[in-house]
């Protein structure tokens, strides 16, 4: 299997926006179309994606882009998966998905950059059941099925839970199916369990009770990664650096003002505003550039869905970093 060179022989950028100012603070990484801009920038975003909803609500980032002449353009994925299919045949330049979606895409061959991730949010996913059911642990899920959206964050939470609980990924019968369509299936009892994330995690719980038998604390990180299609970043990084400042400012008044923003975010996704707050409450905001600890464990997840042959190539997470290096850099 092939796996990445040493992340501690590279000293990837750690601070600030990682393509501009690699870019502009004497790197050796220049962009080789960086002058001129783009006419928009195309942002695919899904649900979960609040801090997104949050900047299109209150179109924070087409006031920081108006000065550079670029329009802001936004697209609705039903997840990560999907959203990332519209990245690869050039439907949009930038979205922001969970830890598995960035692997299957590069090991189909998608051209993208990672350009920031927010903190770790295990408790921001989980397998839930029904109130009724008679399913207790994970360990009742041996011949059940469980629905999932194929590729996501929550088919290596699966893993990792059934792993921890002595079964196997072949213990389950996965039924791959996105997220209101598995809500529905769930509903009429057509599976047993649903793998899923907010905030449609905090909407089935509300709604309906369902019960968790687990979320990702303790088995998982459930990083939430923004993505840049590379020949857009590699063009235009002042783009994608007013995206990054954007998100840094917003997500730092977003975790100040959780309610308000909540009630601003909640018509946009078509749910309560108390679903909203539990399920931002949930997820930590912080944007910030790809570190090798973060890459490194992006290869785990990598590796361990190879071994269970759901990739259909190794793939490598450096592949997919930004060219920018810090100058001196080994």
């Amino acid at each position: 299997m092939n796996r990445p060179p040493s992340f501690t022989r590279r000293r990837w950028l750690g601070h600030g926006g990682a393509l501009l100012a690699a870019a502009t603070a004497g790197a050796p990484w220049r962009p080789a179309f960086a002058e001129g801009r783009p006419e928009q920038l195309r942002i695919g975003y899904q649900k979960s994606a609040s801090l997104f909803v949050h900047q299109k609500s209150v179109g924070s980032l087409e006031k920081r882009l108006a000065p550079l002449g670029v329009a802001v353009k936004w697209f609705e994925f039903p997840a990560g998966p999907q959203l990332l299919e519209g990245l690869n045949v050039g439907a949009i330049d930038v979205g922001y998905v969970g830890e598995a979606p960035p692997i299957f895409a590069q090991a189909a061959g998608a051209k993208f950059v990672y350009v920031g991730y927010d903190p770790a949010a295990p408790q921001a996913e989980a397998v839930v059941v029904p109130k009724d059911s008679a399913l207790k642990t994970v360990a009742d899920l041996k011949g059940r099925k469980v629905a999932l959206n194929k590729g996501s964050n929550v088919h290596y939470l699966l893993v990792k839970l059934l792993e921890k609980h002595g079964l196997s990924y072949a213990d389950v019968q996965p039924v791959f199916l996105p997220p209101a369509d598995a809500r529905a299936a769930f509903e009429r009892g057509a599976v047993d369990a649903w793998a899923i994330w907010d905030p449609f995690l905090a909407a089935v719980e509300k709604q309906t009770g369902a019960r968790q038998l687990a979320d990702g604390r303790g088995v998982v990180n459930n990083y939430l990664f923004y993505l840049a299609e590379r020949g857009y970043a590699e063009r235009w990084p002042q783009v994608v650096k007013a995206l990054f400042d954007d998100l840094t400012e917003q997500g730092r008044w977003v975790t100040a003002n959780v309610r308000q923003a909540a009630e601003k975010i909640a018509p946009l996704q078509g749910l309560d505003v108390d679903v909203v707050e539990r399920s931002l409450r949930r997820y930590p905001l912080g944007v910030q550039p790809l570190t090798p600890a973060i890459a490194a464990e992006q290869q785990k997840i990598a590796d361990a869905f190879l071994e269970l042959k759901l990739l259909p190539r190794p793939v490598r997470i450096l592949d997919a970093l930004p060219a920018a290096r810090v100058a001196g850099a080994a």
